[in-house]
């Protein structure tokens, strides 16, 4: 590896150590479908966003939940001995990217085959602390 990557690299890595962050591979949800949650809990505090998504009818409510939750203990994993509650935790980021294509056959009319796409995605998702961009 040369200096220039080495550099940069050794940058991303001290930039990760103060990042909360936690992300779900490959979930079986059209990116489309998961989008629809994801900007209903941007930018909100962490309290706030587990309500949306705890009574929320959508299917990819209960995985963004798990994976907020995941989030969190990340922050906590990080920050010892500090409270959430205290530290006014908020969802900085959220997106979501196009996974893997499952592609399937289904028979149609006249000897014809139709395509099926079977998306998957992948949802990365930000916590901060308020009090520290204040």
């Amino acid at each position: 590896m040369g200096l220039r990557k080495h550099l940069r690299a050794e940058r991303l890595k001290e930039e990760r150590k103060t990042q909360y962050y936690a992300q779900l591979n490959n979930c079986p949800t059209s990116p489309r479908k998961m989008r629809l949650v994801a900007d209903m809990i941007r930018g909100k505090d962490v309290d706030q966003a587990l309500g949306i998504l705890k009574f929320s009818k959508k299917e990819a409510a209960t995985r963004l939940e798990s994976l907020l939750l995941s989030a969190i203990a990340n922050w906590q994993s990080k920050n010892e001995g500090a409270r959430v509650e205290d530290s006014k935790l908020y969802v900085a980021r959220v997106f979501v990217d196009g996974g893997r294509q499952l592609k399937r056959l289904r028979p149609a009319p006249q000897g014809r085959a139709n395509r099926i796409r079977k998306r998957s995605n992948h949802v990365t998702l930000f916590v901060d602390s308020k009090d520290k961009n204040d």
